[in-house]
């Protein structure tokens, strides 16, 4: 073996070993847990299928993406645009908006707690202007659709800076040549925006939706601290399962449902719509 080679393999060895020892390991463990079962090879799969639980779990995290997601592509393309034009004193608000990616899930939850509790700051403001007379409930059993809401807003609160960042790199990387081009052959706002702008986007635009709808899919902490099991998400799931349940052979099964899951949906992303990207680029 050559000088090069054998200073190249030293050089990645320490990420071999992170990689075999906190990924590879914990994965084969998953797949032997999720596996192993009294009742046959299947067996904490068809318990799991057979629970109510489960489905409400899959209906809920599936609803929540589907609502977080495209809220969070709109506003962070709305303030991508607004910081872009660069008017007077963009950097605070660039700043300002940036402030949640410092924020952990549990922060963003509790914080919206001490908001929308009993006893928070939303029914005093209320109380105080007269606008109610007693205080409104957002949490619990019996308001399960408000509890939805929310943690939809909590984690479109938490979470769209970091779409915002993406797609504004991308917005700072198009060529103004093109946009000045286009004003000159007469283009409104509107139609630089969708002819030229967008279709230059759509690279920051799948790359952010790649990363927001896996992260949005694996919703936890925000859901588990304001709902628990009112609202039940698959990764909370997992987490009762393995913690209150004491069965960590189910609660594999789930973590291998949401990695199948978000395995199909990178594959949609990064297959699927980049092929549609690169033929439109074909025959253009």
């Amino acid at each position: 073996m050559s000088e090069n080679r054998r200073v190249a393999l030293l050089l990645i060895l320490p990420t071999i070993l992170y990689l075999l020892v906190f990924i590879g390991y914990p994965l084969v463990s998953t797949f032997i847990m999720a596996f192993s079962s009294d009742e046959g090879f299947l067996g904490n799969f068809r318990q799991l299928m057979s629970n109510k639980d489960f489905w409400d779990a899959l209906k809920n995290t599936v609803l929540l993406t589907a609502v977080i997601v495209p809220i969070q592509l709109v506003l962070a393309i709305g303030l991508a645009l607004f910081i872009n034009s660069r008017f007077r004193g963009y950097s605070f608000i660039l700043y300002v908006a940036a402030i949640p990616l410092a924020l952990s899930d549990v922060t963003a939850a509790l914080m919206s707690y001490t908001i929308f509790a009993p006893g928070g700051y939303l029914n005093k403001i209320l109380i105080n202007l007269g606008l109610i007379q007693r205080p409104m409930y957002f949490f619990g059993f019996m308001y399960k659709t408000r509890e939805f809401w929310i943690i939809a807003l909590t984690e479109i609160w938490r979470a769209t800076p970091l779409v915002f960042v993406i797609i504004l790199a991308g917005l700072q990387s198009i060529n103004k040549e093109y946009l000045e081009a286009a004003e000159v052959f007469g283009f409104s706002s509107w139609r630089r925006f969708f002819k030229i702008t967008l279709p230059l986007l759509k690279p920051s635009i799948m790359s952010a939706l790649l990363i927001r709808t896996l992260f949005a899919f694996q919703i936890f902490g925000v859901a588990w601290l304001l709902a628990g099991r009112d609202i039940p998400v698959l990764a909370g799931e997992t987490y009762y399962w393995y913690t209150q349940m004491n069965n960590p052979n189910v609660a594999s099964s789930y973590a291998l449902i949401i990695a199948l899951v978000t395995l199909i949906i990178s594959y949609f992303y990064l297959f699927g719509l980049r092929s549609k990207h690169l033929e439109e680029g074909v025959r253009a």
